[in-house]
């Protein structure tokens, strides 16, 4: 993505600074480097994604990434939407979502989306994102989902993670 190894060693915002620009905030090494397997999608920017000025609204990057987890789960074969013979169903709802921006996008723009596993708890999932545009860092993102049991009739409960997803998840967790 930016041809930086992986090492470990430089914080997000030396990253940034590296590469030019100002971060007032230090960040996850998960997301500030993505591992050399993430899962990678890629997005060109609509005029429906732009606010009046022409730059890319905040709220299209929190589209984006469940479009991007829903690929990475998709690609794996995991459905995101599980009716089970009880009549209940499984799904992933989202108990916390985050994006934090570096640098303006706008219409036509292609982005690239690198997606992460960042930990796998008994029934969640945090996953983490990172928007370029060109080889620039533009924005980075966490979403973590929670597998519940949808029952028309009760509220939603979480469950645990089955092993084979986890097992099917594993290559894009990072170490």
């Amino acid at each position: 993505m930016n041809g930086r190894a992986n090492t470990g060693k430089l914080s997000a915002a030396s990253e940034a600074s590296t590469a030019g620009e100002q971060s007032h905030v230090s960040l996850p090494i998960a997301i500030a480097f993505l591992p050399t397997g993430a899962f990678q999608v890629s997005r060109r920017t609509e005029f429906r994604d732009t606010d009046a000025a022409g730059i890319v609204h905040f709220s299209a990057f929190f589209f984006w990434m469940e479009s991007a987890e829903h690929e990475l789960l998709r690609h794996v074969g995991i459905l995101v939407v599980d009716p089970q013979a009880d009549g209940t169903t499984l799904s992933w709802p989202r108990v916390s979502v985050t994006c934090d921006y570096k640098s303006a996008v706008r219409f036509g723009d292609e982005l690239s989306i690198g997606v992460c596993i960042e930990k796998i708890g008994r029934s969640s999932i945090t996953y983490g994102f990172r928007f370029e545009h060109q080889g620039r860092w533009v924005a980075q993102g966490r979403v973590v989902a929670v597998r519940c049991r949808v029952n028309p009739n009760e509220s939603l409960q979480s469950v645990p993670i089955a092993a084979e997803t986890i097992l099917r998840l594993k290559p894009f967790c990072v170490d």
